[in-house]
């Protein structure tokens, strides 16, 4: 494939972000850049992510190991933003260099600009397995890679995350993978440029070690944690038990899995996003704490309205046991895991209606949930699904302002995941001045001419 004859022909195509990736608001940018400073010091070194880097081409392509060469590059190269550049290796002329010099600012855009590479210059296509997986027999063999433009090509990122999954993909489509089948979808996200994903693989461990601090035996919590394949609600407060109890080497084995997970996504130059507390506790915790503010939700969906799954129980936020909880939660996730990105996932009445309709407790809960979790961390971001302003119609503007308005800017984040069917930022001013994250489908733009050819964003 000739590649500059080829690509300059091309003046427009779409590109859909895959389900649940998207990109962050360009307006709520200004309000997390205090995060995005930390994260940059606290990043991989750029040994251990280029080491991570030639970890996936390896596993991806290992006929073609020797003829990629990659560079950590700072985001000062980039103009202060996020990119990858492409480039012919100034050595290819000789037999046994590398042909395609890759630089990134971290190993996501590295990898990034390696598929980039092999779909617009060598055809080939990288999907899920079921989708297809890596079709790589268009790539020429080592030695015969096609040569970009002379100038390279850099693209850069107009926003800094790009964001993957929901709360719900841990039982759609988690619940029973090992390591080997974890690596290659961490893999397959550095290659499509994700570098948020959610994180909650063995939480269930996490929350059986803090509920002990509070009195509550891992035999309490059999009542509390669904099955595998229904444990994204079970974590949301919808059901409680359904598909358990867990046995207590499932709990230390996800445990050992997410140390995995993350250590990967960490190498990778990845923001691991982690969960949070959302008020929702186990029945044990009334009989431990008879004096503490526990109510009950409605029924969600569960068979027969059966008091045994249905119903759960809400810790009220004005309980201080509220924020002591919430805090030990991201207390013993530091501690078991060493390190966080700073961005945590809490969703608030996800298909459960709140029990009360009012401005002040709805924003008291949410400035409690917030709490909770910086008093852990101080410099914590509360990601939130923005999924239950789409379903219920409780959410009016007023008890959607107090939600989004008990924390302070730039420290919520709201996920407008189901936007390219019905998008709540069109309809609620942009989330009321709130930063968010929307799914869009993007239009790419190619010149044909040269001069500006080499710089291409996305």
């Amino acid at each position: 494939m000739d590649s500059i004859s080829a690509m300059s022909s091309l003046i427009f195509f779409f590109c859909s972000f895959f389900y649940y990736v998207a990109n962050s608001s360009t307006l709520g940018v200004n309000y997390v850049s205090p995060l995005l400073k930390v994260q940059e010091r606290e990043r991989a070194p750029s040994s251990v992510q280029l080491t991570a880097a030639y970890g996936v081409l390896n596993r991806l392509i290992p006929s073609h190991f020797s003829s990629f060469e990659f560079h950590i590059i700072p985001e000062e190269h980039c103009g202060g933003e996020f990119c990858f550049n492409i480039s012919n290796h100034p050595g290819s002329a000789r037999d046994g260099s590398p042909e395609i010099l890759i630089s990134g600012t971290t190993a996501v855009d590295i990898l990034s600009g390696l598929h980039w590479y092999l779909k617009y210059w060598c055809g080939a296509h990288i999907s899920w397995r079921k989708t297809g997986g890596a079709q790589l027999a268009s790539v020429p063999d080592p030695g015969s890679l096609p040569a970009v433009q002379d100038a390279g090509v850099i693209v850069k990122r107009p926003v800094p995350w790009s964001y993957y999954q929901n709360a719900v993909t841990s039982s759609y489509t988690f619940a029973w993978w090992d390591w080997e089948r974890w690596e290659k979808e961490i893999d397959w996200m550095a290659l499509q440029g994700i570098n948020l994903p959610l994180a909650f693989t063995g939480q269930e461990a996490i929350w059986q070690k803090v509920f002990k601090n509070f009195n509550i035996s891992s035999s309490n919590l059999d009542d509390f944690f669904g099955g595998p394949a229904f444990l994204a609600w079970s974590r949301m407060g919808n059901l409680h038990k359904w598909g358990g109890p867990l046995p207590q080497s499932w709990l230390d084995q996800q445990l050992i899995l997410q140390k995995k997970i993350l250590a990967r996504m960490y190498e990778l130059g990845m923001t691991p996003v982690l969960p949070a507390f959302s008020g929702n506790v186990p029945a044990a915790l009334e009989r431990v704490f008879p004096s503490a503010k526990i109510s009950r939700l409605g029924n969600w969906f569960t068979v027969n309205s059966d008091p045994r799954w249905c119903c759960t129980y809400l810790l009220d936020a004005t309980d201080p046991l509220f924020v002591e909880i919430g805090k030990t939660f991201i207390e013993q996730q530091l501690k078991e895991y060493g390190r966080s990105s700073h961005i945590y996932n809490c969703d608030t009445f996800d298909e459960n209606t709140p029990p009360v309709d009012d401005p002040e407790y709805i924003s008291s809960l949410g400035a409690t949930i917030f709490e909770g979790i910086q008093s852990a961390d101080s410099d914590a971001v509360w990601l939130m699904q923005g999924w239950l302003f789409t379903y219920d119609p409780f959410w009016r503007p007023t008890q959607m302002k107090a939600l989004l308005h008990s924390v302070p800017r730039g420290k919520l984040i709201v996920l407008d995941l189901y936007a390219e069917v019905k998008p709540i930022w069109a309809t609620s001013k942009q989330f009321y001045g709130t930063p968010y994250i929307w799914k869009v489908t993007l239009l790419f733009f190619f010149c044909a001419s040269d001069a500006v050819f080499n710089v291409i964003k996305f």
